[in-house]
This record gives C-alpha cells, sequence and structure tokens, in this order.
C-alpha cells in the first residue's frame, strides 16, 4: 500500500469506529502523541469508542503526502461545549505501516471537561 491509502484506511477505519482495520495500519512499537495524551496502538485504539461518542462529523481540509510521511489537516465537529476542534495529524510510516502519529490542537477548550 502507498503512504496515501495507509493513511486513508487508517482514517476510514478509525472514523468508523473499525478498531480491528485501524489496528492493521500501525506497526509494532507505534506511539501516539497528543497535547492530552501519550499512548501505544493498543491505548490509542481502547480510547476511540469515547472518542467518537463524541465527534458530530469530520470536514477534511487538506492532505499531504510524501514516501514515509503524511499530514492531514481536519475539523472535528464534536457534541461538547467545545464545538469543533481544528486538528493537524501527522504520520510517519515504515515499511507501509504507520510507526506514529502526532495530533497538534489546541488543547485549551478541553481542560475544563477534562476535570
Amino acid at each position: 500500500m502507498t503512504t496515501r491509502e495507509t493513511v486513508q484506511a487508517y482514517h476510514r477505519a478509525r472514523f468508523s469506529g473499525d478498531v480491528t482495520s485501524a489496528r492493521t495500519t500501525l506497526a509494532d512499537g507505534f506511539t501516539f502523541e497528543s497535547p492530552l495524551l501519550t499512548a501505544s496502538a493498543d491505548d490509542h485504539l481502547a480510547g476511540l469508542p469515547a472518542f467518537l461518542g463524541i465527534v458530530t462529523g469530520i470536514d477534511m481540509i487538506s492532505e499531504l503526502y510524501g514516501p514515509e510521511e503524511a499530514t492531514l489537516v481536519y475539523d472535528v465537529h464534536t457534541a461538547t461545549p467545545v464545538g469543533t476542534q481544528r486538528t493537524a495529524e501527522h504520520f510517519r510510516l515504515h515499511h507501509g505501516q504507520i510507526t506514529s502519529i502526532k495530533l497538534i490542537f489546541d488543547a485549551t477548550p478541553w481542560h475544563p471537561l477534562m476535570r
């Protein structure tokens, strides 16, 4: 699979709640990092149902692909007081699998909800 195919397969699986398919795109030793947490593949995917429980939609803004990296920029619409969260997601890949994801967003509006 190309970088584009792998990242799009992960993104579709993630936002449809298909944990099994999302997991097949992640390499052994995968790491996830965001302003709110750092997690392994299993821990990252374990939080997916709760995350999807507040998501009401996604609007893709930009997709950039290189040989072993990609960046997606999108708006996540939520059923929380935060409303819409603009997000950038940077992927690193090796041998067609995602080795890391760094999620970049302003976490400030989430702090009151995390208490």
